[in-house]
């Protein structure tokens, strides 16, 4: 049972929470019994188990995120992933509304033809990359704002909010052959060609540091139309500690190789997404009326 707990990897939803957070800033009908459900739903059920039916796919003896050497997996595992995916469901029809929980299925079988054997996404350098990016990014941030103002599909799918779920996808298409620089033995082994398998050691460093520029550019044209330039000297400051740490580990990978290893890579995805967490919860107090209500 502690095996399955840890395959779960319940503190991995910290580098997932971003999205979230992005989308709570530009929701106009929240309340706090929605905020809660959509929280619990996504970061306690949803994500931990996409984590565990990838980990029981995988079989991973090296290191994956969060786990610097997981225990090997047992069928509890699978079988408490398919649990979590029907209690999140559950949960989405009761709490929430049926196109929030439509989108929770659809994410939670996407998840599943990435890693399930017949399907497989994961051992496909592009397509692997896409359905990543976009569920984790585009996909969630509308969800995210479907279920916090108990909207449907039609009230999200608006240039003010696909422009800001498309920069989310930017960001995780940037940052996720950074996760995987380090897996290239075992992933060889395995099958999974995966984009940055592909791309190589320095050429992952050089396709995410583009993207990355893609993304910083995307948040300036954003802030720009739709909050007159404000809040971007304080993303310009959160941004800055994964600017330096990327540049600092770029330097180290590029004088030796070795340096593309996990310890690495679990700092890069924390300092990233501390970073994006404190900005978009500031981003969140601000551009709404929360402060108000409390003063």
């Amino acid at each position: 049972m502690w095996s399955t707990l840890l395959h779960l990897r319940i503190p991995f939803s910290w580098f997932l929470l971003p999205v979230f957070l992005f989308s709570l800033s530009f929701s106009p009908n929240i309340n706090e019994s929605r905020l809660m459900w959509v929280f619990i739903i996504l970061h306690l059920l949803v994500y931990p188990a996409s984590n565990g039916y990838n980990s029981y796919f995988d079989r991973d003896e090296q290191s994956i995120g969060l786990l610097r050497h997981p225990p090997k997996v047992n069928h509890s595992l699978y079988f408490i992933s398919l649990l979590l995916d029907g209690l999140a469901l559950i949960l989405s029809f009761i709490h929430i509304n049926t196109t929030f929980a439509l989108m929770v299925l659809v994410y939670g079988l996407a998840s599943k033809a990435y890693s399930h054997p017949s399907v497989r996404l994961k051992k496909y350098p592009v397509s692997g990359w896409i359905t990543a990016g976009f569920f984790q990014g585009f996909f969630t941030f509308l969800t995210c704002y479907i279920g916090l103002n108990d909207f449907e599909i039609s009230q999200a799918l608006r240039p003010q909010i696909i422009a800001p779920a498309l920069l989310s996808s930017i960001m995780l298409w940037g940052n996720y052959p950074l996760t995987q620089v380090y897996q290239h033995q075992e992933d060889a082994q395995r099958g999974d060609l995966t984009l940055s398998l592909r791309l190589g050691i320095t050429g992952t460093f050089y396709f995410s540091g583009w993207m990355f520029l893609l993304a910083g550019v995307g948040f300036v044209v954003l802030f720009h139309y739709m909050f007159s330039g404000k809040y971007l000297r304080e993303f310009v400051l959160a941004m800055a500690p994964v600017v330096l740490f990327f540049a600092f580990w770029f330097y180290r990978v590029r004088q030796h190789p070795d340096y593309a290893r996990y310890d690495y890579a679990m700092w890069m995805n924390f300092i990233s997404s501390t970073s994006l967490n404190v900005f978009f919860g500031y981003l969140f107090l601000h551009s709404t009326n929360v402060l108000q209500a409390f003063g």
